[in-house]
């Protein structure tokens, strides 16, 4: 007896996908019609695709783009399990980019009300009208400026340098490669990120946060063609009083104030992704094998990821950090704490913080940038 078939008008409202959709994914190859009529062109679908349909449905109901619905699907049949895995995977990196777009608009609501809180750090810490010894900065408050130190280290393991550092008056970067054309894939990007102009001291934070995404689309770009290889980033434009962050990947940026480390980046990998669900434990982490998979980083692909962007007030005194994973994947918090508040010039903590991380093994390369916010001369 012949399989009923449905056809498309009652196959539609059987898994609520819309006759249009059920073109648009026969023509893709993801949910062929079970048979077409040669003369008519009806399509007619069997009822065991009803369950293939749905969840189809339910993945672009999560955003799922159309090249990964197509692999679960396949994985579905096979391998349960591998399918769970990959939409788990999808669903950590929706719960990543919101996290990071969440940093953002906390940023900007503070600097549309006026504040200078730090999102970062408890706002008593940082609101002048909670602490009255914290100074506001202002287009009348004298300027202030950095004073750097950048290291860059191989480690006790790896045969090449594959991490990049700059370290200027307005521009601060770190960038860790990776794959076989990695050294070129960093010094690519921060090479990119160096003629960035310095913003003006009235500059909107908007223009400057627009001015280091547009310089890090730049920096995707200059790593176009460097075969199955890319490169972390993280980078900074300082304003003379704030520091406007773009990052991307697994590198670190973190503040020391007043004796207190804050991290003022979020890693973009599967298990940070993990933890933010809720679906690992923090302590669990260090110890993963896959710490390292990252969600997003610069390769030269098609669609150039978005950095996460925030906005950081500065007051002098402050001590900022950025570093790739050779220091920070093998260090703990309060380890690096201690190595950065180590000697009063930047060269002098640099050193320290490439110091730790030898003592601990040097399983990785290093590159480390250290500025200090001191009131300009003159």
């Amino acid at each position: 007896m012949p399989t009923p078939m449905l056809t498309i008008g009652d196959f539609a409202r059987a898994t609520r996908l819309s006759a249009k959709a059920l073109r648009r994914y026969d023509e893709l190859g993801l949910l062929p019609p079970a048979r077409v009529d040669p003369f008519t062109g009806y399509r007619y679908y069997a009822e065991e695709q009803v369950e293939r349909a749905r969840l189809i449905a339910w993945l672009r109901r999560i955003d799922m783009p159309l090249a990964e619905v197509g692999r679960v699907c396949a994985l579905h049949g096979k391998d349960p399990a591998g399918a769970a895995r990959a939409i788990r995977g999808h669903w950590a990196r929706i719960e990543a980019e919101t996290a990071a777009r969440r940093g953002l608009a906390a940023s900007l609501v503070e600097r549309l009300k006026g504040t200078t809180e730090m999102t970062s750090v408890p706002a008593a810490a940082t609101n002048p009208e909670k602490n009255p010894d914290v100074p506001r900065a202002s287009p009348a408050s004298p300027p202030w400026t950095l004073r750097t130190a950048v290291r860059l280290d191989p480690g006790l393991v790896r045969p090449s340098q594959q991490d990049a550092a700059h370290a200027g008056p307005h521009l601060l970067a770190v960038a860790d490669g990776y794959g076989p054309e990695g050294e070129r894939a960093a010094r690519a990007a921060v090479g990119a990120l160096a003629s960035v102009p310095a913003p003006e001291p009235t500059a909107r934070t908007g223009d400057v946060l627009n001015a280091l995404e547009d310089a890090v689309r730049g920096a995707d770009g200059a790593v176009t063609g460097l075969a199955d290889s890319g490169t972390t980033l993280t980078a900074a434009l300082w304003t003379g009083s704030r520091l406007v962050l773009a990052h991307l990947g697994d590198s670190r940026a973190y503040l020391l104030r007043d004796g207190v480390l804050v991290r003022l980046s979020r890693d973009h990998t599967v298990v940070q992704a993990l933890v933010d669900a809720g679906e690992l434990d923090p302590a669990e982490a260090a110890d993963r094998p896959d710490r390292a998979l990252l969600l997003k980083a610069l390769d030269g692909g098609d669609v150039p990821p978005e950095p996460e962007l925030g906005v950081h007030e500065a007051r002098p005194g402050d001590r900022y950090l950025l570093c790739t994973d050779g220091l920070s994947a093998v260090a703990p918090a309060e380890e690096i704490r201690r190595a950065l508040a180590r000697g009063s010039a930047p060269d002098d903590a640099a050193g320290a913080l490439v110091a730790l991380a030898r003592d601990l093994g040097g399983p990785d390369n290093v590159a480390c940038v250290v500025a200090d916010v001191v009131p300009a001369a003159g």
